[in-house]
């Protein structure tokens, strides 16, 4: 029999990012999902952007997501109008009592939140509760060995995840991911979605602690790992 819900795990909000690059203070969005799941995974309700960054998108960056600038600019929103709407879609999500998934959610909502300041939009202040699967995931089963990637994680847990680095596939992919988990370990997480949050806050700093420490001892003494979360 399959193993139950856990009650915040029945309905989740997912959101996710493809960018221009990997360094949140320069990167730019050029297309995000937000969707939200059913108990079963279904996807219930889906939002898609596509942007016009306002910068060329590096071929490097469009070999990843297929997003070209000459189909960005053609077809993407103009970028101020796009990151307000997304804005409004996250926080919608959550007065709506929806927990919303992001995998690695320091690395989007730090780029979210560069693109705020950008274009001179309002950050709605703490986000919450966010669920990050990359975060639980090495909390509950530390010692797995491999990558945790997403396509990895949802490997693991036996989640497909036929087109990864696209934001619909990749969002509601982790939403699935996270309900898989839950099911798996719901007796050990918190029930409280907003426990789960602070939880979350605490596991992430110990692990970039843990994760400083293995680097200055192999690698680079001078190493720093930032364990903020979920944005930095």
């Amino acid at each position: 029999m399959t193993p139950a819900l856990p009650l915040w795990a029945e309905h989740l909000a997912v959101f996710d990012t493809e960018t221009t690059g990997v360094d949140t203070s320069q990167a730019r969005i050029v297309s995000s999902t937000i969707a939200l799941l059913g108990s079963n995974g279904e996807v219930l309700e889906r939002y898609d952007w596509l942007l016009d960054p306002g910068v060329e998108i590096p071929s490097s960056a469009s070999a990843v997501h297929g997003i070209t600038t000459e189909v960005a600019r053609a077809s993407g929103v103009e970028a101020p109008v796009g990151i307000a709407q997304i804005l409004a879609g996250v926080g919608d999500m959550l007065e709506r009592g929806f927990p919303v998934v992001i995998y690695n959610a320091p690395y989007d909502l730090t780029l979210l939140h560069a693109e705020t300041v950008r274009h001179g939009l309002n950050w709605p202040g703490a986000l919450s509760p966010i669920v990050d699967p990359l975060i639980i995931d090495k909390q509950l089963d530390r010692y797995r060995k491999g990558k945790r990637t997403l396509t990895a994680v949802a490997a693991h847990y036996g989640i497909g995840l036929e087109a990864a680095h696209d934001a619909g596939e990749d969002a509601i992919a982790a939403g699935r991911v996270a309900q898989a988990i839950a099911r798996r370990y719901g007796q050990q997480l918190p029930s409280d979605p907003s426990e789960l949050h602070a939880a979350q806050i605490g596991w992430a700093a110990a692990q970039a602690e843990n994760f400083q420490e293995y680097m200055r001892r192999v690698r680079d003494p001078g190493f720093v790992a930032d364990g903020a979360w979920p944005h930095r």
